[in-house]
């Protein structure tokens, strides 16, 4: 998928988890979850995730230098026939304009071609520049979820992946 509505112009692509450049900007996003929330939990999410059937982890790229500006990754939540997909390691760098929402973007219609839903995810309660980013694009709370219960510094978030006005497919 190509993106040019933002000043940067983007390419987004399925990646592998373990490519050094994913790694990089997982180990970015690591560094910038730890600066504004004063934690990053690694083990959360597996390369073997995004390898998983209704998964998908990926990368975007600049198109004019190549060079990688950000990733996102969604995976099940629950087993083979789950109706919600879960939304992680999102990240755009610094300098970027309209990456993070072209990726949200390139997720969420990917989570709708699985056959998802309604797509989840967790932020840390102090981490009020996602949070703000997750409700422009339509996300609302949830009950927090799987490793997330009874954690009060995690905030769960959920947008319905079925356009107004039409019954999900069952």
């Amino acid at each position: 998928m190509s993106d040019t509505s933002g000043s940067t112009p983007i390419r987004i692509e399925a990646a592998d988890p373990d490519d050094p450049v994913a790694r990089e900007l997982i180990e970015e996003l690591g560094a910038e979850l730890t600066r504004a929330v004063g934690w990053f939990a690694p083990a959360s999410y597996a390369a073997e995730d995004a390898r998983a059937p209704r998964s998908v982890f990926v990368m975007a790229r600049d198109e004019l230098t190549g060079r990688a500006v950000g990733c996102g990754a969604i995976r099940a939540l629950g087993g083979a026939d789950a109706r919600e997909a879960e939304l992680k390691r999102m990240y755009a760098r610094a300098g970027t304009k309209g990456v993070g929402h072209a990726i949200l973007k390139y997720l969420e219609d990917a989570a709708r071609s699985f056959g998802y839903l309604e797509l989840w995810l967790e932020t840390g309660a102090s981490n009020t520049r996602a949070l703000r980013f997750y409700e422009r694009h339509g996300y609302r709370p949830v009950p927090n979820f799987g490793p997330y219960v009874g954690h009060p510094e995690s905030v769960c978030l959920g947008k319905s992946l079925v356009p107004l006005g039409q019954s999900p497919k069952l």
